[in-house]
C-alpha cells in the first residue's frame, strides 16, 4: 500500500505544482518560523527551512511521505522577500532592475518507508530588465504579485520582467522543483509515470 502524500505548505502555487502530478494529496501548515540566522547564506536558509518543515509535519504523520519546500532568493547580498504590498512590490522591482539575482528553490522530502529526508536545492539565476518606475507599477497592477518572494510571477506577465533565466529544473522558480521531486518519489517508491 502506498502511504499518503503530505505536502508541508500552506502555498497554492506550490500545491498547484504538485496537483500536476495527478497524485492524491494534502497539505498541512508545517508552523515553522521563516527566518534567518545570522551569517546564513540564502542557499543554506533555504535547505534549512523545507527540511524542518517536513520534519515538523512528519513528526505528526510518521507513516506519510512529507514534502518540504522553501524558497529564498538573493540580488548582491540583499534578500527578496515577498512584498505583501503594492508599495514594497513596486519599490522592489525597482531596486532589482537591470540587476542579477539567484533563486534558491530547496526540497526536503521525508521517506517513512527508508527512514530517511532526502534533500536538494535547485538554483535559478535571473536577469532582470531594466525597468522604469512606471513600468514596475503597471506590472503589479496587472499581476499582484504581493505574496511571491521578488515581487514577480514568472508563470504569467512576469515572464516580460526578465533577459535570462537559467535553471537546471524550470518548474523550481515556481516553488516546487518537480524534477528533483520525481526522483524523491520514485525512491521512496512512489512512481509517477
Amino acid at each position: 500500500m502506498t502511504p499518503s502524500i503530505i505536502l508541508a505548505s500552506t502555498s497554492v502555487y506550490r500545491a498547484q505544482a504538485l496537483a500536476q502530478f495527478d497524485i492524491p494529496f494534502t497539505s498541512a501548515d508545517p508552523k515553522v518560523q521563516e527566518r534567518r540566522i545570522s551569517g546564513e547564506s540564502a542557499r543554506a536558509q533555504s535547505q534549512r527551512l523545507a527540511c524542518e518543515k517536513a520534519t515538523a509535519v512528519a513528526k505528526t504523520n510518521p507513516y506519510a511521505i512529507v514534502i518540504g519546500a522553501d524558497q529564498v532568493g538573493e540580488c548582491k547580498g540583499k534578500l527578496l522577500h515577498k512584498p505583501l504590498s503594492v508599495a514594497n512590490a513596486i519599490k522592489g522591482l525597482c531596486e532589482i532592475s537591470g540587476k542579477q539575482a539567484t533563486f534558491y528553490s530547496a526540497l526536503a522530502v521525508y521517506c517513512p518507508k527508508r527512514q530517511k529526508l532526502f534533500k536538494k536545492v535547485v538554483p535559478t539565476r535571473l536577469v532582470f530588465r531594466t525597468i522604469s518606475r512606471q513600468q514596475a507599477k503597471d506590472y503589479v497592477q496587472k499581476d499582484r504579485p504581493l505574496d511571491c518572494a521578488g515581487g514577480f510571477k514568472i508563470e504569467s506577465l512576469g515572464i516580460a520582467l526578465f533577459e535570462q533565466v537559467s535553471a537546471k529544473d524550470p518548474s523550481a522558480l515556481i516553488g516546487l522543483p518537480l524534477i528533483a521531486l520525481t526522483t524523491m518519489l520514485n525512491d521512496c517508491g512512489v512512481q509517477l509515470v
